[in-house]
């Protein structure tokens, strides 16, 4: 081996390296406070590591990122742990630069003659903010997306060429394509490359004028080796630790819905380094045309200020100042971002806010669930758009929620993930999770059982219940107003035709309360009159009509009942024809122009469901005692695969995934 190592430091020179390194004088002692530029060198290493591999399945197309940032998440073998290092050592970095500068502050390492290497590391700093910004697009969610049009869209204020410098970063005059590619470009290659020549060069003139201890010195001069390398080692150890922590505990990173330039994201929030010029901005001295002033002129002031630290430190007070600076900054920019938080979660668009986090946190886990299921033919967005469960919801809500509910809310506020226990929804309402949590439950949202018929309960009430059980965090739009028009949740079903036929709930707020068909025929001559006064036997006949109706829906979610109850459908509709007599106001597997309830022939079958829909008013409807209903297709508010995505939603007709097959989007 001997040999071999003089063969090696007779052409490299490794072993003078190597000794200049480890036994580098170190005034004063080895200290723990010296440990944070190892960390960042560390981290650094670990970033460029982790990069190269995400790198192979990367694909920087806006067509295509969403889709290879999924497949390292979700099915590349590791690639949930690579991501996850990558990105949360990436929140790491911004922490340990700041460190890092603290240190060399409070020690008066940025006096002469060590002006120029306290400029690199200001320089670092910015080009290490500017690595995250960038890399924060590259998974084309809808989060980064619209995260990274907010800050920059800040580009456009720079004086006399902020235009022409929007346009270089973005790539042009719209956020697209070529602004991924320009955004993994600097990412990938020119940060690194830059940050890379600055570490060197720090490095350099760290070695040249040595470490500036604090005065004064509690201890002997010590040599790098073996004290300080120690405490290095557990700082990067520690360092490390916690990123794992972080990784585990998410599995990985989170993934963001497919970004849609179409649809303007509610939460969009520069991530939390730059949350504190986020809410600086929003200060009333900078409404209008003074804007400017926050987002340009007082961070480019204080930046010069940090640059001149050198000589300000050569006056008798300057050093104080120069700590004092850096305090007040550390503590407005963390009050800032405390307020930030408190305002998401607890201000007047707090509601807003929230739901769009909740809204994407669904269709994350939607648009994964399917990737999975379906794979993707063009890009992950048509895939999403594409899907019933997840456009008919929003629709529903856009256009119909005004007057329908869907068990009790607008639509979007079900299919959510679960809160495990009460023990974890008391964990999530509590005033540090409605800081920190990106998914923080709010008192204006509102909690239930799992698999629970109740109605939505408060959170307050269900926590004042304490009742271990898992739990649903769910989106409530609950009106001031009764709604006017049925609830459609279970439309068509079994159970709710069955509800219908009950004379009680069918002129309660659930059917027809607020409606003017409470006082029509259906209730007055029938229910009223006829079925309230039923014996056993007619009973059962309705029963009975309950199935036969219900199968002419032919919803996928009782297939196997109708197929199973063939037998009682053919009675029922025999019953229905003959006994209950429904023919005599409906029409039902014939055309009859003397009738004037709506046509029963498919009654909730998707065509049915289209057709109504397109037009509420058409002789099979409700030609004269409609009063409410747009005629969305005949007016053209809705197109045919809108009406056709809303119809599929109502009905429960998607893709379901197993229980197994169940993704989470963390």
């Amino acid at each position: 081996m001997k040999p071999l190592i003089d063969w090696i430091d007779h052409r490299t020179g490794i072993r003078s390296l190597t000794k200049d390194v480890l036994f580098e004088n170190i005034p004063g002692g080895s200290r723990w406070r010296y440990v944070w530029g190892s960390t960042l060198t560390f981290a650094l290493f670990v970033q460029f590591v982790t990069g190269a591999f995400l790198w192979m399945g990367y694909s920087a197309s806006s067509g295509d990122a969403w889709e290879s940032v999924n497949y390292i998440q979700n099915e590349m073998t590791g690639g949930w742990l690579l991501r996850g290092i990558h990105h949360w050592m990436a929140q790491a970095m911004p922490i340990l630069l700041l460190l890092h500068l603290m240190q060399v502050l409070v020690d008066g390492a940025y006096k002469a003659p060590r002006e120029v290497n306290f400029w690199f590391g200001v320089i670092l700093l910015k080009l290490v903010l500017a690595l995250s910004l960038t890399g924060y697009l590259l998974p084309w969610d809808q989060k980064g997306y619209w995260a990274t049009k907010v800050a920059t869209n800040l580009v456009n204020l720079v004086p006399f060429a902020g235009p022409e410098l929007q346009k270089l970063v973005v790539g042009g005059t719209d956020y697209g394509h070529h602004t991924l590619t320009r955004f993994f470009a600097l990412h990938a290659g020119v940060l690194p490359a830059l940050i890379v020549l600055l570490v060197i060069g720090h490095i350099y003139l760290f070695r040249r004028h040595g470490i500036t201890p604090a005065e004064p010195k509690k201890k002997k001069d010590a040599y790098f080796w073996p004290d300080q390398v120690f405490k290095d080692a557990v700082a990067c150890l520690a360092v490390m630790a916690t990123v794992m922590f972080f990784v585990i505990w998410y599995h990985g990173a989170h993934l963001s819905s497919p970004a849609d330039p179409s649809e303007p994201f509610s939460a969009a929030r520069p991530d939390w380094y730059f949350l504190y010029l986020f809410q600086f901005l929003k200060l009333d001295a900078f409404a209008g045309n003074r804007e400017v002033w926050g987002a340009i002129y007082i961070p480019g002031m204080f930046v010069g200020l940090i640059c001149l630290m050198p000589f300000i430190g050569k006056w008798k007070v300057g050093h104080a100042f120069n700590i004092g600076i850096m305090f007040v900054f550390l503590g407005g920019a963390g009050a800032l971002t405390f307020l930030a938080k408190q305002e998401d979660v607890a201000g007047g668009n707090s509601s807003t806010y929230l739901k769009a986090l909740l809204d994407n946190h669904r269709d994350a886990q939607r648009a994964i669930e399917l990737a999975k299921h379906e794979g993707i033919e063009s890009t992950a967005l048509n895939l999403l758009k594409s899907d019933p469960k997840t456009q008919g919801a929003k629709l529903f809500a856009q256009h119909c929620a005004s007057c329908h509910r869907y068990g009790g809310h607008d639509g979007l506020g079900h299919e959510l993930s679960p809160v495990a226990t009460l023990a974890d929804l008391k964990l999530r309402t509590s005033e540090w999770e409605r800081f920190a949590s990106s998914e923080a439950v709010h008192p204006e949202w509102m909690a239930r059982k799992k698999n629970s018929t109740n109605e939505w309960a408060e959170v307050q009430a269900i926590l004042d219940a304490n009742e271990e059980a898992e739990y649903e965090i769910i989106a409530s739009t609950k009106s001031k107003e009764a709604p006017s028009a049925p609830d459609l949740k279970g439309f068509a079903n079994r159970e709710w035709l069955t509800d219908l036929l009950t004379p009680d709930k069918y002129i309660s707020h659930r059917f027809f309360g607020g409606t003017v068909h409470q006082e029509g025929d259906m209730y007055r001559r029938f229910l009223k009159r006829k079925v309230t006064k039923y014996d056993e036997e007619e009973k059962e006949m309705l029963d009975l009509v309950v199935l036969a109706l219900s199968a002419e829906a032919k919803l996928p979610s009782q297939a196997e009942k109708d197929k199973a109850d063939a037998e009682k459908i053919k009675r029922g509709i025999d019953h229905l024809i003959d006994d209950i007599a429904c023919i005599d106001c409906h029409a039902f597997q014939e055309p009859d122009p003397d009738v004037d309830g709506p046509e029963l022939t498919g009654y909730g079958s998707r065509q049915w469901i289209i057709d109504f829909v397109k037009n509420p008013e058409h002789e099979k409807f409700y030609p004269e005692t409609n009063d409410r209903m747009p005629a969305f297709g005949e007016k053209k508010i809705l197109t045919d695969d809108e009406i056709g995505l809303i119809a599929d939603w109502i009905r429960e007709d998607y893709f379901k995934p197993a229980p197994s097959e169940t993704v989470t989007a963390h």
